[in-house]
C-alpha cells in the first residue's frame, strides 16, 4: 500500500484546485508580511516623532505583540497619536490572526492536507510496473476468504471499491485496495489492466455483466471469471467476455447432496487428478469400524492412501494408529480399479427408503433434490414460500421450525436432514432444533460466513459447507490453471477447508523421502501424488527420494497447507 509523506504531498499538488487554493493562502501571508512591515515602519516613526528610538527588530517585536494581543506592555506609546495607531493594529491583528487567516488555512490547506491523507490510504491508479495481479471488484464473503488465499501463496491482488470511506475502512482492515467506478474504463487503465492476471467478478449479475464486458474490451487475453446467481445469466456473462461463470448455488447444492447417508456405505468419487481419484466412503456398518489404519492395510493389500479422516465435520490427518469409529468419513486416493477393489471388500450396498429432508426450497435446495433423484434418493422439501413452493416437487408448504411441519416431513426417520437457507442465524437454529428432534439424525448445513462454521458445529451439525469457501477456491484453481484437477466441492467447503494444491518441489524437499520428511506428521498435508516430466506417479514410494523436476500434489486443511509452506517452501 502507498503510505507516507510523500504520496500526500505529490497527492496535494496534483489537484488543480489544491494547487490553486495554496496559491491564494500565499498570497494572504504575503500580504500579512506586508502589513507588518508596514506598521513596523509606522511604529518607528510615531515613537521618533515621541522622542523614543528603538530597532527595527524591536519594530517587528512590538507589532506582532500587539497583533496577536499578547500586549507585554513593556513598549508603549505617550501620545494618543501612538495609542491611535496601537488600536488599529489591535484590531487589524485581530482580524487577520483570529478570523482571516485561521479560516483561510482550514479551508484552503488543513482540510485540502486531510484529504489527501484519506485518498492516499486508497489510491486511484497503480504503478505502471504492477504486473500479474488479481483485481477484485467486491467484498463479500467469496472475496475475504480469496483474499486469505492470495495472501498465503503471495499473489498480489487489488479490490476496487468506487466508495472512498469503504475504501479506507478496508485500508485499516489491511486489505490492498483502490478507488474507482467499475464502469469506467479509466479505471481498468489505471488498474494496469493489461498486465493483471485475472479478473474476479463477484457482485450482482449485471453490474459483472458491466465489469466483464468493459474489462473484455480493454484487454481481449485476461482472465474473466464471474460468480452468477440466476442461471439464464450465464450465458449473458459468457456474451460480454467471461471466460468462467460460477454457478455456485449449484455446486453447493449438488455438494451438500451428496453427503447425504443412503445407508450405502461404498466409496464415492469427490475429485479427480488425471488417474488419480479422490474418495470418500462412511464407515458405519462395515467391517471398518473399530480397527485402526494399520489394520486395514489400505496401501499395503490395495495400494490406496488415506490422507485423513472426518469425526463430526472435523478433519484430522490419517496415521497409522487413527481409529476408524462408527461415523467416521475416511477420505482415500487411488486409482479407479483400486476403489472397485475396495468397495467389493467394504463396502454394503443397502439404499434406504426414508426420504431425505431438505430445508429451503431456493437455488441450493432444488439443486440438492436435483442431485438426490439422480442417485435414487428420495426427498421432501420444506419450504414456507407458498409461491416458491409451487415451483417444486415433493414439497411441504410450512416453517421449519413449526414440528407438525417437520413431522410431516419424516424428519423423525429420516437419516440426513439438508439446511439450505442463505441466513446462518436461521441456519443454527434449525440445527439445534433437528438435533433435538432427531439426535441420530445426519445433519448438514450451508455456511455463508465462515466465522459461523463453529457455531453451526457446536449446535450439532455433521457437516458444514462453506458458500464462501467453495467460490474462493474455485477462483483460485482458476487463477493456477488447475484445469486438469477437478475437485468436487465437498473437499474444499467444510470447517477444516480441506483442498487439494500443487506446486513445484521445494528446494528443502529435494533429495529427501516422504517418509524422513515427515510431511504429514509435521503438517497434516499427505503427498498423493508426483508428476515427473509429465509422468504421473499416483500415491508415491513414501521411501524413494523426490526429484527436483518434479511437481508436487497434496491434499490437506488450510492450516495443513500453510505450516507446509512455511516450513518447507517459505525457508
Amino acid at each position: 500500500m502507498i503510505k507516507g509523506f510523500a504520496p500526500q504531498l505529490a497527492f496535494l499538488l496534483g489537484k488543480r484546485t489544491n494547487r490553486q487554493n495554496l496559491g491564494v493562502l500565499f498570497k494572504l501571508l504575503l500580504a500579512f508580511s506586508v502589513i507588518v512591515t508596514i506598521f513596523s515602519i509606522l511604529f518607528h516613526l510615531i515613537m521618533l516623532r515621541e522622542g523614543q528610538e528603538f530597532s527595527w527588530f524591536t519594530g517587528f517585536y512590538w507589532t506582532l505583540t500587539v497583533m496577536s494581543t499578547l500586549g507585554f506592555g513593556d513598549i508603549t506609546f505617550h501620545g494618543d497619536l501612538g495609542r491611535l495607531f496601537s488600536m488599529l493594529v489591535l484590531l487589524t491583528g485581530m482580524i487577520f490572526l483570529f478570523i482571516v487567516l485561521p479560516f483561510t488555512f482550514i479551508q484552503f490547506f488543513y482540510v485540502p492536507w486531510i484529504q489527501a491523507q484519506s485518498e492516499s490510504r486508497a489510491p486511484r491508479q497503480l504503478p505502471r510496473s504492477t504486473r500479474e495481479h488479481v483485481l477484485l471488484t467486491n467484498y463479500d464473503p467469496i472475496t475475504q476468504a480469496l483474499i486469505n488465499k492470495l495472501d498465503r501463496y503471495h499473489y498480489s491482488y487489488y479490490l476496487i471499491t468506487p466508495d472512498l470511506a469503504h475504501a479506507q475502512q478496508l485500508y485499516d482492515q489491511g486489505i490492498n485496495v483502490v478507488v474507482g467506478d467499475l464502469d469506467n474504463p479509466e479505471t481498468y487503465k489505471k488498474m494496469q489492466i493489461e498486465q493483471a492476471a485475472l479478473v474476479a467478478a463477484t457482485d450482482t449479475d449485471p453490474i459483472n455483466t458491466h465489469t466483464a464486458f468493459t474489462v473484455r474490451d480493454l484487454n481481449p487475453n485476461v482472465p474473466i471469471i464471474a460468480r452468477v446467481d440466476d442461471p439464464n445469466s450465464v450465458d449473458i456473462l459468457q456474451l460480454a467476455g467471461c471466460d468462467h461463470v460460477l454457478q455456485l448455488e449449484k455446486m453447493l447444492g449438488a455438494s451438500l447432496a451428496r453427503r447425504a447417508q443412503s445407508g450405502e456405505a461404498a466409496a464415492h468419487v469427490i475429485g479427480q487428478y488425471e488417474d488419480l481419484f479422490i474418495a470418500e466412503t462412511t464407515a458405519t456398518h462395515t467391517p471398518l469400524v473399530g480397527r485402526t489404519l494399520e489394520e486395514i492395510g489400505l496401501r499395503r493389500e490395495l495400494g490406496l492412501t488415506a490422507v485423513g479422516v472426518w469425526e463430526r465435520g472435523i478433519f484430522q490427518a490419517a496415521l497409522p494408529d487413527t481409529r476408524i469409529g462408527p461415523h467416521t468419513v475416511l477420505v482415500m486416493t487411488g486409482t479407479q480399479s483400486q476403489l472397485d477393489r475396495f468397495n467389493e471388500l467394504f463396502c454394503i450396498y443397502k439404499v434406504s427408503n426414508v426420504p431425505v429432508v431438505i430445508i429451503g426450497g431456493g437455488g441450493v435446495g432444488m439443486e440438492a433434490a436435483r442431485t438426490l433423484v439422480e442417485q435414487g434418493l428420495d426427498y421432501r422439501i420444506v419450504e414456507r414460500d407458498a409461491d416458491q413452493a409451487q415451483k417444486l416437487d415433493n414439497c411441504i408448504v410450512g416453517d421449519a421450525a413449526d414440528y407438525d411441519v417437520l413431522k410431516k416431513a419424516e424428519i423423525m426417520n429420516a437419516l440426513t436432514v439438508i439446511i439450505t437457507t442463505h441466513d446462518d442465524d436461521i441456519n443454527v437454529y434449525l440445527t439445534v432444533y433437528c438435533r433435538r428432534l432427531n439426535p441420530e439424525i445426519q445433519i448438514i448445513s450451508r455456511v455463508t460466513q465462515e466465522r459461523n462454521i463453529a457455531t453451526l458445529h457446536r449446535a450439532g451439525a455433521d457437516f458444514v459447507m462453506s458458500y464462501a469457501s467453495m467460490g474462493a477456491d474455485a477462483i483460485f484453481n482458476f487463477l493456477k490453471r488447475s484445469d486438469t484437477l477437478m475437485v468436487a466441492e465437498s473437499l474444499s467447503v467444510f470447517s477444516e477447508d480441506i483442498s487439494v494444491f500443487r506446486m513445484k518441489m521445494p528446494s528443502s524437499l529435494v533429495g529427501k523421502t516422504i517418509a524422513n520428511s515427515a510431511i504429514r506428521r509435521n503438517t497434516g498435508c499427505t503427498v498423493i501424488a508426483l508428476n515427473d516430466n509429465h509422468e504421473m506417479q499416483l500415491n508415491p514410494d513414501p521411501n524413494e527420494p523426490l526429484p527436483r523436476a518434479a511437481e508436487i500434489l497434496l491434499i490437506g486443511s488450510s492450516k495443513g497447507e500453510k505450516r507446509f509452506l512455511d516450513m518447507y517452501v517459505h525457508v
